[in-house]
């Protein structure tokens, strides 16, 4: 046998054993597919969605967040308290705090601190709002306070994490990404989970990425950060001297090597990776219609007090977060990094509330006009409250009590639910916890909080954990 014949018999051994071994893998690998998709299809909704069965009839299409960042104080916006003006600069009861947890106050002296604003009578049902969100008092009756929140979790990071994953572990699924799994994206050409952040002057509170994270469920339902100011997506264009014909066989070309992969490997991650290059492919024409607003009338930037779109302002956010609802994402969070007044309050709440209160106003009654409040779920709120006792000029982180609002799909507009205590530290009535909030959200989206489960690790997860929780049926029509 000569050198040739050697090279050709060592070749076709190697091409046998490989026939061999590939057999013996896309086998197994296709066994291990087939009871993969079979069981994820028994435990999540998009089957279900896609053929008419969600729990009951759904009465949100889309939810927008409002989430001030920091934790606004209750008793300076929605939770008059005229008892604790009255008890200014004494000393707080210790009745109302004896063995209760605080921030960085436990220890101290504890001195009363009464509301350095003034409440006013808003709407026919009378909702008494303070005098920082007067844009806010201009839409009583199309809003329900909720005034009886409570969290477990006294520091930003974890609180933020409680409030979007129902879990201060890392790991655990983001709300938006449980509404996505659950119900898919109603656009092909945007994400259908978008995060937008801006802030004030003043320090404030870094938002990690992990609050908008899938945790474990596939990474194509997680959050998808869009820039205020400048390109909202960075390298969404091509290069110089790239046309899109060219870009077009790119993409091609790295679908059908991930396609090669993916029937070896049954990843359910490579659908993500093939899904996501199409999905930036469409974004190249997308986002550039999307974020050019020189087709918005003056007198709606006005109504929002956009100064220049794209700003990066809460305003202009607020602006982009409809025309993104418009074009059928499901889920828009709007963070506002400020309202950690632990001193200044006085200076820096009216501030924040100044760059917030008219756009958050605005966005209620642009989606009304449009009529697009009635299947639009509206969030307004922090991660908890602040303490009714001063820590010097300001107040320290609470969590026994504080305030949000909420607006459109089902919610009683004109309302005000739950109470706190005569000085503000807790609630008394209705109380309703972050976990109610999530099972409330989810039933104006037609879903089970109690069904609606993920298995991971052995466990069946879901967004509301495994304590007691409920729907808040009151405050729905």
């Amino acid at each position: 046998m000569n050198e040739l014949q050697k090279q050709v018999a060592a070749y076709e051994a190697l091409q046998n054993d490989w026939s061999r071994r590939t057999f013996l893998k896309k086998s197994f690998a296709g066994l291990g597919g087939l009871a993969l998709s079979q069981f994820a299809g028994a435990n999540t909704l998009p089957r279900l969605y896609d053929q008419g069965g969600l729990h009951f009839p759904a009465k949100a299409k889309r939810v927008i967040h409002l989430c001030m960042a920091g934790g606004p104080s209750h008793l300076e916006s929605f939770d008059p308290k005229p008892e604790l003006d009255g008890l200014d600069g004494k000393a707080f009861p210790e009745s109302f705090t004896k063995g209760q947890q605080l921030a960085q106050l436990q220890g101290r002296e504890l001195i009363a601190r009464g509301s350095f604003t003034s409440f006013k009578k808003y709407g026919k049902a009378g909702i008494e709002i303070s005098d920082l969100f007067p844009h806010t008092g201009s839409i009583a009756d199309d809003i329900c306070v909720v005034r009886s929140m409570v969290t477990e979790q006294i520091n930003h990071d974890p609180a933020h994490a409680f409030m979007n994953s129902g879990s201060i572990l890392k790991g655990r699924p983001s709300m938006g990404s449980w509404l996505l799994y659950g119900l898919g994206s109603e656009t092909q050409n945007l994400p259908g989970y978008v995060v937008m952040v801006s802030r004030g002057k003043f320090p404030d509170q870094p938002i990690s990425a992990r609050q908008w994270s899938a945790g474990f469920l596939p990474s194509k339902f997680q959050g998808v950060q869009f820039q205020s100011k400048g390109d909202a997506v960075h390298y969404v264009g091509n290069p110089d001297g790239v046309c899109q014909s060219t870009q077009r066989q790119v993409i091609e070309e790295v679908q059908r090597m991930n396609g090669i992969l993916r029937n070896e490997r049954h990843d359910l991650e490579i659908d993500t990776r093939i899904s996501q290059y199409e999905m930036a492919f469409r974004m190249q024409s997308s986002v550039p219609d999307l974020t050019d607003m020189s087709g918005e009338p003056q007198h709606i930037r006005d109504m929002y007090g956009v100064k220049e779109a794209g700003d990066g302002s809460f305003a202009s956010n607020c602006l982009l977060a409809r025309r993104m609802l418009e074009r059928g994402v499901r889920f828009v969070q709007l963070y506002h990094r400020g309202w950690d007044h632990h001193s200044n309050i006085e200076k820096n709440m009216p501030y924040s509330a100044g760059l917030t209160d008219q756009a958050s106003a605005a966005l209620v009654k642009d989606l009304k006009q449009r009529g697009m409040l009635e299947d639009t779920l509206v969030i307004w709120g922090g991660e908890f409250g602040r303490t009714p006792m001063g820590q010097g000029t300001g107040r320290d982180h609470h969590i026994q009590a504080f305030s949000v609002w909420m607006a459109g799909a089902g919610i009683k507009p004109g309302y005000v639910h739950g109470s706190t205590d005569e000085l503000g530290y807790a609630c008394v009535q209705d109380t309703v916890s972050v976990h109610d909030l999530h099972a409330t959200m989810l039933n104006r989206f037609g879903i089970d909080h109690e069904r609606f489960t993920k298995k991971f690790q052995g466990l069946d997860y879901r967004l509301t954990g495994v304590e007691p929780s409920k729907v808040v049926k009151a405050i729905l029509t």
